[in-house]
């Protein structure tokens, strides 16, 4: 079984690498967000620690949507798809194995620049550990929230709009856990319980989102 989900990884790391700006288009999409409002607001680190948790987040979540299309849609375009669903491996595995692979080459890259981040908003230590933990905790959630929205609209020619509209609703959560955390950080106030449901929120989508994805995969293949 894992030696499958490995095999699955390692095609989709080998086909992001082939089209690199894939990868990277989003990743310069949340820099450049981030970059924008020290320059359009000042450079006043009491306005930047305080509007920070709602920049990175809002910057994260539309990094996520960004890249989301391509998580099956390239797939259900050259046939492949039909023949990861025809495979040994349960199909709620295949989801997780690419859903896995997509948070290594998007979710993964912003919780390396995160160090950036804390120059450029001017984040104390205590607010940049927060910004780390819940990007580590709420990035995969977010890919595998969207691997619902992409399934259900892998089959239309212009879904991307109906996408956002499906997927944005059920960020929601995330979001506001995730800049509460950060916010109590920066006030110097324990964030325990939010990161406790954030944690909370990754099992959840780990647990449930692959059978729901395959169930909309399904009906969209066929």
């Amino acid at each position: 079984m894992f030696k499958h989900m490995w095999a699955i990884i390692r095609r989709e790391l080998l086909i992001a690498f082939r089209r690199r700006a894939d990868v990277f288009n989003p990743l310069w999409f949340f820099i450049i967000v981030i970059t924008l409002f020290p320059l359009g607001i000042g450079p006043e680190p009491n306005l930047l620690m305080r509007i920070a948790p709602g920049i990175v987040w809002v910057a994260a979540l539309l990094a996520a949507l960004l890249s989301l299309e391509r998580l099956f849609r390239d797939d259900y375009q050259d046939g492949a798809l039909e023949q990861l669903m025809l495979m040994p491996l349960p199909l709620p595995l295949v989801v997780i194995s690419k859903v896995i692979a997509h948070w290594i080459l998007t979710g993964l890259p912003l919780i390396l620049i995160s160090p950036l981040l804390a120059v450029l908003l001017s984040l104390t230590w205590e607010s940049w550990s927060a910004v780390l933990i819940t990007l580590l905790l709420g990035t995969p959630t977010l890919s595998f929230l969207g691997a619902i929205g992409v399934a259900l609209t892998v089959g239309l020619q212009k879904g991307g709009v109906l996408l956002s509209l499906l997927i944005l609703p059920l960020y929601i959560p995330v979001l506001i856990f995730a800049t509460s955390a950060i916010d109590s950080a920066g006030l110097g106030v324990a964030y325990n319980g939010q990161i406790a449901i954030l944690a909370a929120m990754l099992v959840g989508s780990i647990t449930l989102t692959p059978f729901a994805t395959s169930a909309a995969l399904r009906v969209s293949v066929n």
